[in-house]
Parts: C-alpha cells; structure tokens; sequence
C-alpha cells in the first residue's frame, strides 16, 4: 500500500525543547484525531556537522540549538491535503497561537514526500499464518 510522507528538519534552541515536546504531543494528537496514521518527532542523536552538507548545516544551526527530525505518514496525498486543512482549522492549534513554534520558522525544512520503497513490519498474525 503507497503513503504520502510530510518530512521536516527543524532547528530548535536547547531552552525550548521542553516546550516544542508539549507543542508536538498536542500537534501528534491533533494529526491523528484527523486521520494520519504516524506521526514522529525525533531528537538529534547522532548528528555531526558535515563537510558538505548535513542537518545541522541545512538549518544553519547554532551552538544553542538541537535539530529535530519529523515525519508524518498519511494513506495518500489526498489524504494528507484533507488532513491538513482540518488540522489548520482545528482549536488545539490555533489557540496556540505563537506557542506552537518554539524555534525559527525560517529554517525549518519541509515537504512532502512520495515513498519508492516500503517494507513494513509484519504483524503477528502474519508471521503466525506462515508457520
């Protein structure tokens, strides 16, 4: 089965990455009352600054900030544009206000993705049925 991917890389300063923790559960619960199926937000780990290029480098972070990295997975591109708009409608959001981006939204990195390979995980009825 083809998803549709949103990705995002966003430089978030060290003092806020409580605050953008609350930002994105409130976000996640929001995406998936409206219909996405996963929604993630991850804290880099094991992210050095490149030569040439790396993720540090595409938000032109500073010694202050930490990079995250995100994504949320719909069953379409349809989907994720009906999603999306209830999203942007949705109170939890928008009574936000300026709250819901702890970070400069300037160099955040964003789109949306079409995947080319996927191998998900089998279940366990899967995995059952084969033996």
């Amino acid at each position: 089965m083809a998803h549709y991917v949103d990705g995002f890389v966003v430089p978030v300063p060290k003092k806020n990455v409580e605050a953008y923790r609350k930002v994105a559960k409130i976000a996640g619960k929001v995406w998936k009352d409206h219909g996405a199926l996963e929604y993630i937000e991850c804290i880099a780990d094991d992210v050095k600054k490149g030569k040439w290029t790396s993720f540090p480098q595409s938000v032109k972070l500073k010694p202050n900030e930490i990079v995250f990295f995100s994504w949320i997975v719909y069953k379409s591109r349809a989907q994720r544009d009906k999603i999306l708009k209830k999203v942007m409608k949705d109170p939890r959001i928008t009574e936000l206000g300026d709250a819901m981006m702890p970070f400069d939204g300037k160099r955040m990195i964003y789109g949306g993705f079409k995947p080319v390979v996927e191998v998900a995980k089998k279940s366990s009825s899967a995995r059952a049925k084969k033996h």
